[in-house]
């Protein structure tokens, strides 16, 4: 009896132990909740040799970086104590059927007044790398800005050997104005804005800007390891070229999606866009500067000044004078078609490029610079932008609540699938009827329907390379070409196979883009240039994804903090 007793007795403290290993197994694989507070605070900065106050988060610029993990919820309580209105978009998140915590204002959201807080409350599903978050209000993001950090689930190796160590590396752009002083004058003049005085690396210039050697961003490194660098292009109005000198770079991500890797002596990456490189540290120890500088290969003024950043090997002494990297010129269109031609989804069995082959709804939209009147400007027009000759009026309370609550009024859906004249998009330059219509209107589209947008730059007033963003999505980058989209053969070249998968997409100067997407997010998903510049004056517009069948296919109901307008 008393064997038997003590077999039970043993058998059952197995079994406890078994339960107990289970359960913290299990907790450690479970999702975590990670909560971050965010002060808006107005905090004096000097750069340049001299200070003003600028918007910040918790003092901070950039401000914080948001660390997660795939599969966590993140609630980030934003607390505004500045002057102004204030949103934050967490860029390329997806934010499924929860647009309420997309951020942009007057889109899914209205603003956070002075005084008051809001709290971001969304769950990581299905990303990981490199994305960033910033101000989605005015010009605000030009020191409202950060980025954020997506670890892989535990346990969940990178597709590309383990690097040594990180950095994030942020660009961005000064003005020794306050900006929305700035833009305010441009506005009221009907002209863009001054340009910025300097980029930034992490907020700082570097040393060849007056009164900069203490506002230089380093980077230690040791020689022989491996380092992944996590970029962000933050700046408001400039595509960028990045180069370290002596080292090339392994291209690893894009907008937080893994690339086939290819090595480059150089960078291009637009505003809004993220990059994920690797760089070995196995060049003679020394200190080697990190350059950013424009890409704008077409006549139009832009800070063209190089900020610069140190990669500095362990034990060198600061009294080495770094070397500069030899960056593509700035007009160098050949080097910019050819880097973004390189980029492809890695396209395996754990990272699949879902591609959509067949296409339910297709979308044509036209780029156009052009005029609208205004009494108070200079020769009595003032610059505008449209997309299918619609310049976008921004509505005075939230588009997603209006959509959410039937509001009638705020918005139309009857945006054009095309432009509503054809023309040769990419001829000579076109300077006459130049004024376009104006409207809230957006585009209808059914529950996941797939969607092929070809976006067509054109030579209203001038040709420009353009950044587009869509909110709630990625999308695959089908094809890009230069001139005009020719609809009977250039669907023939498409990569249906690997192409890259991102957020925010390069239209190139006179040419096009095609990308494809399943409208699987119901919702209403902002879609803009990421030239803050061109959103300003109207180039933008919005997509209304209808709810799905399912319970978990409808807008979520809106949080109770949601602010008001």
């Amino acid at each position: 009896m008393k064997t038997n007793h003590t077999f039970t007795l043993v058998k059952s403290v197995f079994i406890i132990c078994i339960f107990m290993f289970v359960s913290l197994l299990s907790v450690e694989v479970k999702a975590a909740t990670k909560k971050y507070q965010f002060n808006v605070e107005v905090k004096n900065v000097s750069r340049l040799c001299h200070a003003k106050p600028i918007v910040t988060v918790n003092g901070r610029f950039p401000g914080p970086t948001v660390y997660a993990r795939e599969g966590d919820r993140v609630l980030i309580n934003v607390s505004n104590h500045a002057q102004y209105n204030m949103s934050i978009h967490w860029h390329g998140l997806k934010q499924y059927a929860n647009g309420w915590a997309d951020g942009p204002a007057y889109i899914t959201q209205c603003p956070i007044q002075t005084g008051n807080s809001y709290v971001y409350d969304f769950n990581i599903t299905g990303q990981r790398g490199t994305l960033w978050w910033h101000a989605h209000i005015l010009w605000l993001r030009a020191t409202v800005y950060g980025a954020i950090v997506i670890l892989p689930k535990q346990s969940v190796p990178f597709p590309f050997p383990r690097p040594d160590g990180e950095h994030v590396i942020v660009f961005g752009e000064w003005w020794h104005a306050d900006v929305e002083a700035v833009v305010k004058q441009g506005n009221a003049l009907g002209l863009p804005p001054n340009m910025s005085d300097a980029h930034t690396i992490n907020g700082k210039p570097g040393p060849l800007f007056p009164c900069s050697e203490k506002h230089t961003f380093a980077m230690e490194v040791e020689q022989g390891k491996k380092y992944l660098l996590r970029i962000v292009n933050a700046a408001l109005n400039d595509e960028l070229f990045f180069a370290i000198a002596g080292h090339n770079m392994t291209v690893v991500e894009i907008d937080a999606v893994y690339t086939k890797p290819f090595t480059t002596n150089a960078l291009l990456i637009a505003p809004g866009q993220t990059t994920n490189v690797i760089v070995s540290a196995i060049q003679t120890p020394g200190r080697y500067f990190m350059a950013v500088r424009p890409f704008q290969d077409v006549p139009i003024p832009v800070d063209n000044k190089t900020a610069t950043a140190i990669f500095q090997y362990k034990n060198i002494p600061a009294t080495v004078i770094p070397t500069l990297p030899v960056l593509p010129l700035p007009n160098d269109t050949n080097f910019a078609l050819s880097y973004n031609q390189k980029l492809r989804s890695l396209n395996t069995p754990n990272f699949p490029a879902n591609v959509p082959l067949k296409v339910d709804r297709n979308l044509f939209f036209t780029i156009g610079l052009g005029k609208s009147d205004c009494a108070t400007c200079l020769n009595g027009t003032r610059l505008s932008a449209s997309l299918n000759n619609i310049t976008f009026v921004m509505p005075e309370t939230g588009l997603l609540q209006a959509h959410y609550f039937n509001m009638k009024g705020v918005f139309r859906t009857d945006f054009p699938d095309k432009p509503p004249k054809a023309f040769n998009y990419t001829g000579a330059p076109l300077t006459a009827n130049l004024f376009t219509s104006k409207g809230t209107r957006l585009s209808k589209i059914v529950f996941n329907s797939t969607v092929e947008l070809v976006i067509q730059d054109t030579n209203l007033l001038s040709v420009e390379s353009h950044p587009f963003h869509l909110h709630g999505f990625n999308f695959f980058v089908v094809g890009t070409g230069i001139g005009n989209f020719d609809s009977s053969k250039d669907p023939a070249k498409y990569n249906l196979v690997d192409p890259p998968e991102r957020n925010t997409v390069g239209v190139p100067t006179g040419g096009w883009a095609a990308i494809r997407f399943r409208a699987d997010n119901p919702g209403v998903w902002f879609f803009h240039c990421h030239l803050e510049l061109h959103t300003g004056w109207g180039l933008k517009t919005a997509f209304v994804v209808e709810d799905g069948p399912g319970k978990d296919q409808v807008v979520r109901p809106p949080p109770k903090d949601l602010p008001s307008c």
